[in-house]
């Protein structure tokens, strides 16, 4: 009787393990366009975080950024982080999926117990004596009991669905937190490069305007200038050596900055002075359309509406009611000897069950916040890959406009450079006033950093371009 009663209760549980109250997924529609209007023949994927990002900071030739950015990997402080919280996601993922088993426990027990006789003496609680005897007897337990919740209506599995969908989710967060800060150890690397090389160049322009400044000097000297030239050679070489003095600063941040990335100590990390590259990676025209799939916050977004969905058949869940399989076999015995004969073999078996019959709506609500919360996910999934296609457009024009600006900065510091040379000849054959070589020179200064500027922010569009796709836009060879 026992044994059919078993087996009809595990076929019963069987037939109903199929039910499930989570609601029919689809992911949510998204205007999604042929091809991005910045950039023709670059198209569109669906997201996904699963496909291979590269070391895309090889794209700029330079060993220490290579190394400084496997650091990054390694040693940044936020991705550790992320790696702990993606770690703990897992671990909820398998808590989850064991609840879908028994649960066995092993108790076992000692006792020893006893009346008193006449002839036994005790002590009261007011310091008395009393007799009395008795007998004594001692008692051994050993026992093995399960317990297990069949997942009649699917709560259980909709947990673990649930849970897996966050851990997903977790997987692109740490993957966003990872390319995030190697996109700002690459944007500040090159942001300190620049200023190496600005201080190179004001360094070239100092020296010059101390020439200047002694020429001025000696023709003062000589009677054949004002003392007004003197000051004005001295107030333009002053200035420039404060600015080249303040690019100190500038670098040190950035050097600061660049060292808390890779995990070290700013009080204790320098990063030597090297020469500038003027490499800017060139963009594709076309390029395959699996680029965005790399995109990892976008597709973290969309795990996060999966586990949304899940939480709302968790809930649906609880309008059922819950049942509870026990069992327990054990045994009992006066003495250790004796404990595991048959004898002494207790065993029992029981099932429960309890259904809520009456909360004045309270699970309908909670029915309604996981769907309110399901609508929440849904948007913020839409407007992550609005973002993303925003981010992906802005970098395209980006990169397609600076090109134009800096090829026109080049030819101005070029010519602006040959302006402040015949002025300054001009000047020396007494033709002009020193005012208008103050003007030449600053303008040639200008025009020679804003070029270099121009070069570095066509650098830092292609890094945001590399981050707004979620990874290199070379695509990794293929294997054999």
């Amino acid at each position: 009787m026992i044994r059919r009663s078993v087996a009809l209760i595990a076929l019963s549980a069987t037939l109903l393990a199929s039910c499930s109250m989570v609601p029919h997924y689809s992911r949510p529609q998204v205007t999604i366009p042929a091809e991005f209007k910045e950039a023709p023949g670059w198209r569109v994927a669906t997201p996904s975080d699963a496909v291979a990002r590269g070391a895309w900071w090889q794209l700029f030739p330079d060993p220490v950024l290579d190394d400084l950015e496997n650091r990054v990997a390694r040693n940044n402080q936020n991705i550790a982080a992320a790696v702990a919280a993606y770690d703990q996601a897992r671990a909820v993922v398998r808590e989850q999926r064991a609840a879908l088993f028994p649960t066995v426990d092993l108790s076992t027990g000692a006792t020893r117990a006893g009346s008193f006789g006449p002839n036994e003496a005790i002590i009261t609680g007011n310091g008395a004596n009393s007799g009395g005897s008795g007998g004594r007897s001692q008692r051994y337990s050993v026992s093995v009991g399960a317990t297990w919740e069949p997942d009649l209506w699917g709560r259980i599995r909709a947990g673990v669905k649930q849970a897996g969908a966050l851990a997903a989710a977790s997987k692109g967060d740490l993957i966003a937190a990872t390319l995030s800060a190697q996109g700002e150890l690459a944007l500040n690397y090159l942001q300190l490069r620049a200023i190496d090389r600005q201080a190179e160049l004001l360094k070239a322009t100092l020296a010059a305007y101390q020439r200047n400044f002694q020429i001025v000097t000696n023709r003062y000297n000589a009677g054949v200038v004002a003392k007004v030239d003197v000051l004005q050679a001295q107030t333009q070489l002053v200035s420039a050596r404060a600015d080249a003095t303040d690019l100190a600063r500038q670098r040190a941040i950035l050097e600061h900055a660049i060292a808390v990335l890779i995990g070290e100590n700013p009080s204790t990390y320098s990063l030597a002075a090297a020469p500038w590259s003027s490499f800017v990676p060139a963009v594709p025209s076309i390029v395959a359309s699996s680029l965005l799939e790399r995109r990892p916050d976008v597709a973290a977004a969309e795990r996060r509406v999966v586990a949304a969905n899940a939480a709302i058949g968790i809930q649906r869940a609880a309008f059922f009611p819950t049942i509870n399989l026990n069992g327990n076999v054990g045994a009992q015995s006066s003495s250790l000897g004796s404990l595991f004969t048959a004898a002494s073999s207790l065993w029992s078996f029981g099932l429960t069950g309890a259904l809520t019959l009456l909360d004045f709506g309270a699970r309908s609500a909670r029915v309604a916040q996981a769907r309110a919360a399901y609508m929440q996910a849904v948007a913020n999934y839409r407007q992550t890959a609005l973002t993303a296609f925003q981010d992906t457009e802005d970098q395209l024009a980006a990169n397609r406009v600076l090109a134009l600006v800096g090829a026109d900065r080049t030819a101005a510091s070029t010519a602006a450079d040959r302006v402040e040379q015949l002025t300054l000849n001009q000047y020396l054959a007494g033709q002009i006033s020193y005012t208008d070589v103050i003007t030449a020179q600053t303008t040639a200064l200008t025009a020679r950093v804003t070029a270099l500027n121009a070069t570095l922010n066509r650098q830092t569009a292609a890094v945001a371009l590399i981050q707004a796709l979620g990874g290199s836009w070379v695509e990794p060879p293929a294997k054999p």
